[in-house]
């Protein structure tokens, strides 16, 4: 007999992306393809029938902040994503990535040094990854990542810093003004790149993102070495072509901040600029910063100024562990940056630094500013305006591993209240283990500073702990990720691989978006398919008539049910040779297809994932069937 189909998937609730209601339809695929649509398809005429009667079929969701350029050489696959329904993902993000290659030259070694502490990227990973990254230029990339056997769609951005380190070196692009022969080359390779199809370029501004290899490791990451006039420039070329720019701002510096993202605006500038940036977050230390991104939102995107500007929301607590002092958030703050400094295997470092005199009066300083006295400092932190992002409370500080595990949930509040009690009377100590740790704290462990201190002489990295530092309240995430001025997903997937996983931050939208009923589901799974798609001008989260069948089926009991936080664990990566914190949320997502090939279904994923080319390397829609339109834009 004769299929006329591939696959059927037969009885399921559809949504189409659109924001249009779901109807109970089957989906017929043919060659990669949606072949058709309708409400009594006959299930005869296809070789494949995957059930999903009582479920939620959708375009495969998208990812929108990711550094999984490192990922995808290990794992074409993309498993850790694709296993909650992500079929595309954004990479490159923060002005980081592989678009020029490894870019070792004179004894240089971009990749390690740029990815090492922003990202939180060990070392020997990295260099795994620079040994595999040996195209060298834009176009290169993109066969490299055509020819991978791709489990998941991929969208690379052309990066900053590595854009300005292939034109001056990694070490000229920290040390010297790029001058005009500089910004020529950057403009060339900017607009090569958007001929070949590239969605766009990022940036990044953060005031604690720094480089970890000598003689820089007191040195901030070449993009933040862009001045207003270089950034003025090259997104004058994605302004002309139509792409995006993918910005993380000096938070630190409002006006800054402004006059970089008035760039968006159209009326100022003659055509408006998409602009995607990090993010509308409600911090714990500072609640001024999610007011101000949603004024600036506004603002940028009035009739006024015209622009298309995009903060990017995460639809989750915002929760970081710490190996030890190790952690992104500890690059803001100058004392626990000393530490970070050194190199993850330097004990012996950290060791001679937590003894230093000096080093623990300026810890000491720092730990206590604004939680004592009188003054500025102190007015801040009562109104939550500080400007760091880790709040250094106690109540908020909780233990994961590595100290006795009585401690394990217990905040630090609670275990330094009955160190201190103990002083007093042994009796206090509730086992044997934490009654050796705290014979061996020394007499300063009874302030706060210096309990900080002595856990980090005593546990180095082995000590293993939490805090949420942001979006604390559901509601107030709910407000962001709903904002029709954000976009859901700022998950960071690929990158702090033992700091954070939000590989599941899709599932959690729509979570959150059940809770509300089905109208707000279906206007959460538009937000996470076709809008951001239409945003960064790419073929994905649709699912029309000869659209590619990359396609995500739900149990929606199980999402119900499900707990991310409970579901966080950490594993073994043979291919990374390190460990790596990840979601499980199995038995949420029923099937995944990519290209019309399930990929992961029933918990497991297929043979067919990594192994047999299903993704895709996503160009600009403009750039689909040759140059030509390119070309006319250039001539503009």
């Amino acid at each position: 007999m004769t299929r006329t189909w591939d696959t059927v998937i037969a009885g399921g609730l559809v949504f189409d992306g659109t924001g249009a209601p779901p109807v109970v339809e089957d989906i017929a695929i043919k060659d990669g393809r949606i072949a058709a649509r309708g409400a009594d398809l006959d299930p005869e005429q296809a070789v494949r029938v995957i059930e999903a009667q009582g479920a939620w079929v959708m375009p495969g969701l998208l990812d929108i902040h990711t550094h999984l350029d490192l990922e995808v050489e290990f794992d074409p696959a993309l498993r850790e994503v694709v296993r909650h329904g992500t079929t595309t993902v954004l990479m490159s993000n923060c002005s980081l990535g592989l678009a020029y290659g490894n870019q070792r030259r004179n004894g240089e070694d971009p990749l390690v040094d740029c990815f090492a502490r922003v990202e939180n990227m060990p070392k020997p990973v990295l260099r795994k990854v620079a040994e595999k990254a040996s195209w060298t230029s834009s176009a290169g990339y993109f066969s490299h990542l055509d020819d991978l056997p791709l489990g998941a769609n991929v969208i690379p951005l052309i990066p900053h810093s590595m854009l300005r380190a292939q034109v001056m070196g990694l070490n000229g692009s920290v040390s010297r003004t790029a001058g005009e022969a500089d910004l020529r080359e950057m403009e060339t390779l900017l607009e090569q790149a958007m001929t070949e199809g590239y969605a766009g370029f990022s940036t990044d501004s953060l005031p604690f993102h720094f480089l970890s290899e000598d003689p820089n490791r007191r040195v901030k990451i070449p993009s933040q070495f862009g001045q207003y006039n270089e950034l003025k420039r090259l997104t004058a070329i994605l302004r002309k072509h139509d792409r995006i720019w993918q910005a993380t701002p000096p938070k630190d510096k409002p006006l800054a901040v402004f006059r970089n993202f008035l760039l968006t605006s159209g009326r100022l500038h003659g055509r408006p600029l998409k602009v995607t940036a990090v993010a509308a977050l409600d911090v714990a230390a500072n609640k001024s910063l999610k007011r101000l991104a949603m004024i600036l939102s506004h603002l940028f995107n009035s009739p006024i100024l015209k622009g298309h500007f995009r903060f990017q929301a995460l639809a989750a607590p915002f929760k970081v562990f710490w190996d030890g002092p190790i952690n992104p958030l500890a690059e803001e703050i100058p004392a626990l940056r000393e530490l970070n400094e050194l190199d993850l295997e330097d004990v012996e470092g950290r060791k001679a630094l937590l003894a230093d005199p000096g080093f623990r009066d300026r810890f000491s300083r720092m730990w206590m500013t604004g939680k004592s006295g009188f003054g500025l400092a102190r007015l801040k932190r009562m109104m939550r305006m500080e400007t760091l992002a880790f709040d250094r409370d106690f109540e908020q500080m909780i233990f994961h591993a590595g100290g006795p595990d009585i401690w394990t949930g217990e905040s630090f509040q609670q275990v330094f209240d009955r160190y201190r009690a103990w002083r007093s009377d042994p009796a206090f100590a509730r086992t044997s283990r934490e009654q050796g740790v705290f014979e061996r704290l020394p007499e300063s462990a009874e302030t706060e500073p210096g309990f900080m201190l002595a856990l980090f002489s005593e546990f180095d990295l082995g000590l293993r702990w939490w805090t949420v530092s942001a979006n604390r309240d559901p509601e107030v995430i709910r407000e962001l990720i709903n904002h029709p001025l954000t976009l859901p997903g700022f998950n960071d997937s690929g990158a702090h691989i033992t700091n954070m996983a939000f590989y599941d931050g899709n599932l959690r939208a729509l979570k959150l978006a059940q809770e509300e009923g089905l109208e707000r589901v279906t206007s959460q799974i538009r937000r996470l398919t076709r809008e951001p798609a239409d945003f960064l001008g790419v073929k994905a989260g649709r699912i029309e008539i000869g659209d590619c069948a990359d396609i995500t089926v739900i149990d929606p009991d199980a999402l119900e049910a499900y707990d991310s936080e409970a579901n966080s664990t950490f594993i073994w990566r043979e291919d990374y040779g390190h460990e790596q914190m990840v979601n499980r949320s199995d038995g949420v997502v029923k099937t995944v297809l990519v290209a019309g090939e399930p990929v992961y279904e029933a918990g497991e994923f297929t043979p067919a994932a990594g192994r047999t080319p299903l993704g895709r390397a996503l160009r600009h829609e403009s750039w689909s069937g040759g140059r030509a339109r390119s070309e006319a834009l250039a001539a503009e």
